[in-house]
């Protein structure tokens, strides 16, 4: 017993939305803590095992899991617990994704030294159950029973050996980080589109996709997929626009992914969004910001100008204080129910929200595709993006808990620049493979 090493471990911790809006406990994104906290390598239960979770990357995306992290429809904290029951009645672990390496594991088909990537904790190491018959040459899962069964591509393990999409390497990895999450949250949502019909309009109709955020790494990404399918020949008469604001143009023009690019507040007047009655849009909401929708709204509103045909909302990158975690969201289209009214009101020329979630569409193309097909899809999709996306974004590591908690502090209240990549990890910069390793 003297001989054992504990492991010592230290987790990012952020308040609950609904404890935060209450104005006796007074608790803000200020009050982010690191937990310290010990793993036992002599109490590992059976079936389980410890990771060291090396980095993560972080995004705007991270920033929403927070203010969503209570919301019954997403529920985010309920992927990783708080350290001590105490904490979790005030704070909630944010779920990252991010490479890590097998320290412990007491599961006979997982070994020591495996190098994985998965929804992690913004921890060191993470003691997690592997179930004895959920695991495969790729991957092994996390049984989480009291989340939706759609949720599981998040309690996937990824096997970085047998992986087709990882390629070693400090920066294929760090891009991998921040790309895969996002990535095919867009890849899938272009898929939905194309395969829903949705860019089919009349002989002669222009068709333009309007995408707000667009410096954002999920709207850039969804244009970059729809060019490419426009380029191959499949789409004609389709443009992508995009919306961002003022100090983020130049950056958003940089990356050669838009036909044209607008600032919010100017929008109305660019050449666009003037006369051409007969062009048709979908519009894709990857900012969530609910004056700027009103704003669209208003403009085509107009029975003088063109129309808005399909509304899609598409992640979360700028909550508004009526997007919260007390919201119902108004979930007000089945986006996936081909039978579902697109307008709730003929007369209304503004189409009912599609809110769009990657787990229930890849579910619907699961029965429509053999999985083989997707895993072809994906392989070809991904190795592309990894040739076409170096250079897009700036790398940017932080490592070591209380700077990691200090950035998040600060990405949460002032954003971070598109033109950044953020890499975290809670261990300090010199840390190295050996200070992790435990002796049983």
């Amino acid at each position: 017993m003297s001989g054992r090493t504990f492991l010592q471990n230290a987790t990012l911790c952020v308040p609950r939305p609904s404890i935060a809006a209450n104005s006796k406990t007074g608790l803000n994104l200020t009050d982010s803590v690191v937990v310290r906290s010990t793993v036992d390598p002599g109490r590992l239960p059976e079936s389980h095992v410890v990771i060291r979770v090396d980095r993560f990357g972080f995004s705007a995306n991270n920033v929403s899991y927070q203010a969503l992290g209570e919301h019954p429809h997403f529920r985010y904290f309920d992927f990783h617990a708080a350290p001590t029951p105490e904490l979790s009645r005030t704070h909630g672990v944010i779920p990252v994704w991010g490479f890590g390496t097998v320290v412990l594991s007491k599961h006979p088909k997982i070994h020591v030294g495996e190098r994985v990537y998965g929804y992690f904790a913004p921890t060191k190491y993470l003691l997690v159950p592997v179930s004895l018959s959920d695991v495969n040459k790729h991957a092994f899962y996390i049984p989480r029973p009291h989340l939706p069964n759609d949720r599981r591509p998040y309690n996937q393990v990824l096997r970085c050996a047998t992986d087709p999409q990882y390629t070693p390497g400090d920066e294929a990895e760090d891009l991998t980080m921040l790309y895969r999450p996002l990535f095919w949250t867009s890849y899938w949502c272009e898929d939905w589109l194309h395969s829903t019909g949705s860019y089919k309009a009349d002989p002669g109709i222009n068709l333009t996709i309007l995408v707000a955020s667009a410096s954002s790494k999920t709207a850039f990404s969804l244009s970059y997929l729809v060019r490419k399918r426009i380029h191959s020949g499949e789409l004609n008469n389709v443009t992508v626009v995009g919306l961002t604001s003022k100090r983020n143009v130049q950056f958003t023009q940089s990356l050669g992914l838009y036909d044209e690019i607008y600032e919010y507040d100017t929008f109305t007047e660019g050449k666009a969004f003037q006369g051409d009655n007969e062009r048709r849009w979908i519009y894709v909401d990857v900012a969530g910001n609910d004056s700027l929708n009103a704003r669209i709204q208003s403009h085509f509103a107009s029975p003088t100008v063109s129309r808005i045909v399909k509304n899609v909302a598409l992640g979360v990158t700028n909550l508004t204080p009526s997007t919260s975690a007390n919201d119902d969201m108004k979930w007000t289209h089945n986006a996936f129910d081909p039978k579902a009214p697109v307008f709730a009101d003929p007369a209304n020329r503004w189409p009912t929200v599609e809110h769009f979630f990657m787990p229930e569409w890849l579910d619907v193309r699961k029965y429509q595709l053999p999985i083989q097909e997707i895993f072809r899809r994906q392989e070809e999709a991904w190795k592309q993006l990894m040739k076409d996306c170096p250079g897009w974004v700036r790398l940017e590591r932080v490592n070591g808990a209380e700077r990691v908690r200090e950035d998040y502090v600060r990405v949460a209240q002032n954003g971070v620049g598109p033109d950044k990549g953020l890499i975290w990890s809670l261990w300090d910069a010199h840390a190295g493979v050996e200070e992790a390793r435990p002796k049983l």
